[in-house]
C-alpha cells in the first residue's frame, strides 16, 4: 500500500501498532485487522480499478441502513487508485452447522430479526434478486421488498456475545425467505438432510411465505447456477456445496411427487 494511503488511513485511526492479515476474505485484495491509537479496526478493500471494487461499493452503501448486528462502516478512502473501508472491528468464531449444534438456533433468530428488520427495505437502490437471477427462476417466485444479504457462508457470521453479520457486498432485493433458503443448503453441506435442514428452516417466520414452488425453483436455480461457476471457474470449495445443493433439489422432486 502506497504510503499516502497509509497515511489517510492514520488520520482516522491514529498510528497503527500492528496488522493481521485475515486469510478467508476472499474477495479482497486488502483484508486486516489494525491495532490502532482508537482501538481495532477491520479494514477491507483494494485497488479501485480492481474486478471487485464494486462489491466494496456495495458494501459502502447499504452499511449506514443496516441492523446494529452489522459492525458499522466508520471511514471510506477513494483515492490515487486506492478504496478501503474501515469498519467496527467484531471478534468471534464462526458458527457450526453440524446437526445438534446449539448455534442453529442462534443462526434461525439472527435471520428472524433480519427478515423483520429488514420487510421493507430501506430506500437504497440496490438490485432485485427476481433481475440477478433472471435466467435461473421465475422472478414472481423470489420477488418481493425484503433487502437480502444473499452470501450466507458461514465465515460471513461471527459469534461472540452475539451472532453478527458480515460483508454486505452483495444485496439484493427480494424475498425474505432467500436469505434462510441459502443457509439450508450450507446445512446439507455441514451433514444435515434435506429434510431436517427444511424442518431447520421451518424456525423462521419468513420461511412460511415461501411456496412449494419457489423453494422448489430457487433450488433448482441454485443448482444451475454453481454448476455454470464450476465450468467456467473450477474451485474445491465448490464442488461439495452443488452436491449439496443436489441433494435438495432431489429431495424438492421427491416431495412434489407425493
Amino acid at each position: 500500500m502506497p504510503d499516502k494511503i497509509r497515511r489517510q488511513v492514520e488520520q482516522h485511526v491514529g498510528a497503527v501498532h500492528a496488522a493481521y492479515s485475515i486469510p478467508t476474505g476472499a474477495s479482497c485484495q486488502l483484508s486486516a485487522v489494525l491495532d490502532t491509537d482508537t482501538g481495532r479496526i477491520f479494514c477491507k478493500g483494494g485497488t479501485s480499478d480492481s474486478p471487485t471494487a464494486w462489491l466494496y461499493r456495495n458494501e459502502a452503501r447499504v452499511n449506514p441502513y443496516l441492523p446494529d448486528v452489522v459492525p458499522r462502516l466508520r471511514w471510506t478512502i477513494n483515492q490515487d487508485g486506492w478504496l478501503l473501508l474501515g469498519f467496527d472491528y467484531a471478534a468471534g468464531r464462526h458458527p457450526d452447522l453440524v446437526p445438534g449444534s446449539p448455534d442453529l438456533r442462534v443462526v434461525a433468530e439472527l435471520l428472524t430479526a433480519l427478515s423483520q428488520q429488514l420487510t421493507p427495505s430501506p430506500l437504497i437502490p440496490v438490485q432485485r434478486f427476481a433481475d440477478r437471477w433472471k435466467d435461473l427462476v421465475a422472478p414472481e417466485l423470489v420477488d418481493s421488498q425484503t433487502l437480502l444479504h444473499t452470501d450466507l457462508t458461514p465465515r460471513n457470521f461471527l459469534l461472540f456475545d452475539r451472532l453478527r453479520l458480515v460483508d454486505w457486498s452483495s444485496p439484493a432485493l427480494g424475498a425474505a425467505w432467500i436469505d434462510t433458503a441459502f443457509v439450508l443448503v450450507r446445512l446439507i453441506h455441514a451433514g444435515h438432510t434435506p429434510a431436517e435442514a427444511e424442518a431447520w428452516a421451518r424456525q423462521v417466520p419468513a420461511w412460511a411465505h415461501a411456496s412449494d414452488s419457489a423453494v422448489t425453483g430457487f433450488a433448482h436455480g441454485l443448482v444451475h447456477m454453481w454448476e455454470r461457476r464450476q465450468r467456467s471457474d473450477p474451485a474445491s470449495h465448490r464442488g461439495p456445496l452443488l452436491t449439496a445443493a443436489q441433494s435438495w433439489l432431489n429431495h424438492r422432486h421427491q416431495a412434489d411427487r407425493w
